[in-house]
């Protein structure tokens, strides 16, 4: 408890100096673990906030790793993709070793054959007839090696017709190095036009925003194109990545929800030639029916944001991939308008796509709004049956009051006319 109190008056006092002095905030001082175990709860929540690990980052790329995977031949298996999967560095290095190691091993193969047909010994001798002209070491033979798998053919170095299995080696060599060039250079292409590159032009707003669109409480985060080429088909998903348990007790950790974005009404399909704001009303079916502003920075989920289509250039088919977690979601914000109409076109200013300015939104959620206006309803509705039950009881007592004076005048009429007649 004295090590709590100390800390305590160490934080007064540098609060105290801090607000004298200057805004920087204040830093926690170093405490001891036991300390700082015996900190009131509240305390630590203040000085310290809470990490959410993303299941997407920002730039698109998966926050996930693959640990102990024991079927690793799978990845043999499927060679090609696996080159193109790695990174430039190691590809790289991969297609220089590639070519290296196999020009190095037939240039040991043409040296061998040469040296056991005695070909270094007569080196010079004009009569003697070797596998390959010109060929008086290692050196010139890998050179050599180097010539005939890239079909360069200098005129120096040549095979003789006296070398049989010179010729069964350049067969080999020639249709191996076909099929190494078309490996390599094909796994290299793909590369080079891998369809990503083009997302990294599709731009996503740094924040998401709910606020008010059409009376119905909505989320919407905007989407762009930087280049003018665009892309076709493209559609927008989003999935809500919760950890969820169910009624039997089991638990699911990043349990993915679908959100609706227009999949029923076609506003999922999207032509993407300006920036465009993507709404999700927050209806019953939506999994935010339930969550106020006070509640949604207490929930741990991440929305993630999924714009496909094909690249009109190419005509393959590219995905960007953004993700929005608790902190990023503004509650009662718009986005500010970015398109312009100027002399014969519009023009977009990306210098306010992520912009937002605040707008008047209730602080409910869409269910709690949902039960006040029904609330709203039905004193009225109620009001005006009431009413009319009311006025419909009175007329019936005004008729029964009526007959009732009718039968009485009735009496009194009869009774004086007997009375005459006596």
């Amino acid at each position: 408890f004295s090590l709590f109190f100390m800390a305590a008056n160490v934080l007064e006092e540098d609060s105290m100096e801090q607000d004298i002095e200057s805004p920087v905030t204040i830093h926690q001082p170093k405490l001891p673990k036991q300390a700082r175990e015996d900190l009131p709860k509240n305390i630590n929540k203040e000085c310290a906030k809470r990490k959410i690990q993303r299941y997407v980052r920002k730039d698109g790329k998966c926050n996930v790793h693959h640990g102990n995977v024991r079927e690793t031949y799978r990845y043999l298996t499927d060679i090609f993709t696996t080159l193109v999967d790695l990174k430039w560095r190691f590809n790289l290095l991969i297609f220089v070793m590639v070519y290296t190691v196999t020009w190095l091993f037939f240039g040991m193969i043409w040296w061998l054959i040469a040296y056991m047909r005695g070909d270094m010994d007569h080196i010079g001798d004009s009569t003697w007839t070797p596998c390959v002209s010109n060929l008086n070491g290692f050196v010139s033979a890998f050179l050599f090696s180097i010539e005939t798998e890239t079909t360069i053919g200098y005129g120096y170095r040549v095979i003789t017709d006296k070398c049989p299995e010179g010729i069964i080696l350049l067969l080999v060599q020639s249709v191996l190095g076909s099929i190494v060039n078309a490996f390599m250079v094909g796994c290299m292409f793909v590369k080079i036009s891998q369809p990503k590159k083009r997302a990294e032009t599709l731009v996503f707003s740094t924040n998401a925003v709910i606020s008010m669109r059409d009376g119905k409480l909505c989320l919407m985060f905007r989407v762009g194109d930087l280049r003018n080429s665009h892309i076709v088909e493209a559609s927008i998903r989003a999935k809500l990545i919760k950890s969820k348990q169910t009624k039997e007790g089991e638990f699911i950790p990043l349990n993915q929800t679908d959100i609706n974005v227009g999949y029923y009404t076609g506003d999922d399909r999207l032509f993407l030639v300006s920036p465009l704001i993507i709404s999700h009303e927050i209806n019953q079916q939506s999994p935010f029916w339930e969550i106020s502003k006070a509640q949604l920075p207490k929930e741990e989920l991440e929305i993630v944001v999924i714009l496909e289509g094909m690249v009109e250039a190419t005509g393959m088919t590219c995905q960007a991939r953004s993700s929005y977690i608790t902190s990023e979601i503004l509650w009662g914000y718009r986005f500010t308008p970015v398109l312009t109409l100027e002399d014969g076109f519009y023009e977009v200013d990306y210098n306010s796509f992520h912009e937002t300015y605040e707008t008047n939104t209730p602080v409910y959620s869409a269910k709690e709004l949902a039960e006040m206006a029904s609330q709203a309803e039905l004193p009225l509705t109620w009001s005006v049956s009431s009413k009319l039950d009311q006025h419909a009881e009175l007329e019936t007592e005004e008729e029964e009051k009526n007959q009732e004076d009718q039968n009485e005048r009735n009496g009194d009429v009869a009774n004086l006319e007997n009375e005459s007649k006596v």
